[in-house]
């Protein structure tokens, strides 16, 4: 089997589909595209870094803070952040969305305002996420 690693360093991208939601509402799981690339240099600040952790686990979810070891990181759809991610676990960033055959830059302005909205005001997503859960829950105890 090929991992991410290897077709980035052979080609200098990875396209693929994403498995998981943790990057909703932007990346859909098995619909977009997702151009992958090889970093030049350290992340900046909503960048979506593809890495992988130290159990072999690959993940993409987006900076939410660069710090001077280790990057800050959370997904789109989540509201727990993680701490220490290095450039020793980057495999590359992402580049650009296909969406429904249209290409979504990363540097589109559509895109760049999104990711604002989105990242800037993370405490409001925080509480919107955690409420949607709220009723999740009450029919778990309510069936129980």
């Amino acid at each position: 089997m090929t991992k991410f690693e290897d077709v980035i360093a052979q080609g200098g991208r990875l396209v693929y589909t994403n498995v998981g939601d943790s990057m909703l509402p932007l990346i859909r799981q098995g619909r977009d595209l997702l151009i992958i690339e090889k970093p030049h240099g350290r992340l900046k600040k909503y960048d979506v870094p593809l890495y992988r952790r130290d159990s072999g686990q690959y993940v993409l979810h987006r900076v939410l803070k660069v710090r001077d070891s280790d990057y800050v990181i959370c997904g789109d759809n989540r509201y727990n952040k993680e701490y220490g991610i290095t450039d020793r676990h980057i495999i590359g960033v992402l580049t650009v969305v296909v969406r429904d055959g249209r290409e979504i830059p990363v540097t589109a302005l559509r895109y760049r305002l999104y990711v604002h909205l989105w990242c800037d005001f993370f405490p409001v997503r925080a509480l919107i996420l955690k409420a949607k859960k709220i009723p999740k829950r009450l029919k778990r105890r309510y069936e129980k």
